[in-house]
């Protein structure tokens, strides 16, 4: 049955990057789609267009802490939504999920859906400075997760460990839970490509976050280059206004002791075609985007053995996984790749296989629109 889905978002690029295919996929099943966020140009809303939805602004502010500021976005939001009578509302990223949630709710649309993408940075174990910090921001979000998504019909998650981490908490009931395992990549868009062999090219490609481990990537590369000076190790992604952000003197400082490269913000499929290996030795993650795009591009993988990231790696076939917050086991694993350099292109034929298995769009658009559906 043809239904209205308004699609919520709290950065507009999101809705192409993450949503468009399932935006495409609900359109030409006959459906009107409404994708909604804050911050769209006249480029975003063009392809937003082109996909057969309608870009909707809102007024939600991504970060920030002011629940005046909340309840006045989330009333203004619930007035929209009754403008726009869905049956179905989807929402992501946290505040969206929680505000967008409660919204839909308070107007009476029939069907709420949150997908909790990963945990973020109040859930991500920090050292002892952010301790107390965290622990206070953690409390108040685990509450306003839990108010929310006791309204939600459906809770639609990417790893067993944050399932795990809600139900244990009380946020989230288990028989509300859907789990996808990963937003997937179209395997078209992201096809394999022979690996660059000399020089030896490590990436990462993240958001500038100390929690993305890019310190430990940048003091491993260091220790790297003591052996092999001709590895290349490239940093991909823009700063951050998280309370975890990388301070971009630091970042400029790698660049200046020739550890890193640092081309920015910028299309990171050609550097995928550029790299050897893919780095991610993160805290905690849904499942990465990043990871599943390198993959299905056949890059082997180097990652940590936490929540999200141990989704995207089986050990020894597609690559390696390492101690979290380890800057030399992190190097000793790049020295493997150096050292036994048929390790790049057996495990990163491995790499397409699993993507091809785990990481389908179509797959797991399927699974979401049943869960949109209720099917």
């Amino acid at each position: 049955m043809q239904q209205t889905i308004t699609i919520i978002s709290s950065q507009a690029f999101s809705q192409i990057n993450f949503r468009g295919p399932l935006i495409k996929k609900l359109v030409q099943s006959g459906n009107t789609v409404y994708a909604l966020a804050p911050d769209f140009d006249d480029t975003l809303r063009r392809q937003i267009n082109e996909l057969g939805a309608t870009p909707v602004d809102f007024s939600m502010s991504r970060t920030g802490m002011s629940p005046l500021l909340d309840i006045a976005d989330t009333i203004r939001l619930a007035g929209l939504l009754r403008q726009l009578k869905p049956c179905i509302t989807l929402a992501y990223f946290i505040k969206p999920v929680i505000f967008a949630t409660l919204a839909a709710w308070f107007v009476g649309v029939p069907r709420r859906v949150a997908l909790i993408e990963g945990l973020g940075y109040v859930f991500t174990p920090g050292n002892r400075y952010f301790s107390f910090k965290r622990r206070l921001l953690r409390s108040i979000v685990s509450i306003l997760y839990r108010v929310a998504l006791r309204r939600a019909h459906a809770v639609i998650f990417l790893n067993s460990d944050d399932i795990e981490e809600f139900t244990k908490r009380n946020i989230v009931s288990a028989s509300k839970v859907t789990k996808i395992g990963g937003i997937g990549v179209d395997l078209d868009q992201w096809p394999f490509s022979p690996p660059v062999m000399e020089p030896v090219t490590f990436l990462l490609a993240a958001r500038l976050l100390l929690e993305k481990g890019i310190t430990e990537y940048a003091e491993a590369a260091r220790l790297v280059k003591l052996q092999h000076s001709t590895a290349r190790f490239i940093l991909l992604g823009g700063l951050d206004s998280n309370p975890g952000g990388l301070p971009e003197e630091q970042v400029h400082a790698w660049v200046e002791q020739e550890i890193l490269e640092w081309p920015g913000h910028v299309d990171v499929k050609p550097w995928i075609a550029q790299a050897s290996v893919f780095v991610l030795p993160s805290y905690r993650e849904g499942v990465p985007r990043s990871t599943q795009e390198a993959m299905a591009m056949g890059r082997p993988v180097i990652t940590t053995d936490v929540p999200g990231c141990r989704e995207t790696v089986e050990e020894g076939v597609n690559g390696f996984f390492v101690p979290c917050r380890n800057s030399e086991a992190l190097a000793q694993a790049m020295l493997r790749f150096i050292t036994e350099p048929e390790l790049i292109r057996t495990m990163g034929l491995a790499s397409r296989s699993l993507a091809e298995q785990r990481f389908d769009v179509e797959v797991i658009n399927t699974q979401m629109i049943d869960c949109l559906f209720d099917l």
